[in-house]
């Protein structure tokens, strides 16, 4: 005897067989996930490379479609939804987010007390005469 039952992402029905209607909805959803992805990267390059915008605006403009661009991943690729079965999913995402803050805001510190104790020009050119 075969399982025929289909596996579908936490937080979505559960499909018995795969019908020819289920595979174009697949499809359609990963088009309009990979398109919505591709127009965020392109707009993310135009502001980076534009004069257009106000100069120090650029990069919260770069981390909002970064925020946006995560988001269409989570949903569209990821498949995280608000359903109860995609809790462990949703608790593993946040602690990778946790960790990436983690990691990204010790080399910030850990850079800034290197930059801070650093010794002077003049000084570094008296330790060259020695």
């Amino acid at each position: 005897m075969t399982d025929n039952r289909v596996d579908v992402a936490p937080g979505e029905p559960p499909r018995e067989s795969v019908s020819e209607q289920d595979i174009w909805t697949d499809f359609l959803i990963y088009t309009v996930g990979l398109s919505l992805a591709a127009i965020l990267t392109v707009t993310s390059f135009w502001v980076a490379n534009t004069s257009l915008l106000w100069a120090p605006g650029v990069p919260a403009g770069l981390a909002v479609l970064a925020i946006a661009q995560m988001g269409v991943h989570v949903v569209f690729f990821l498949h995280i939804t608000t359903g109860p079965d995609s809790s462990n999913n949703i608790l593993a995402l946040a602690f990778g987010l946790l960790i990436a803050i983690l990691v990204c805001a010790g080399s910030l510190v850990i850079m800034a007390n290197l930059n801070a104790n650093m010794a002077e020009p003049q000084m570094m050119e008296m330790l060259r005469r020695l």
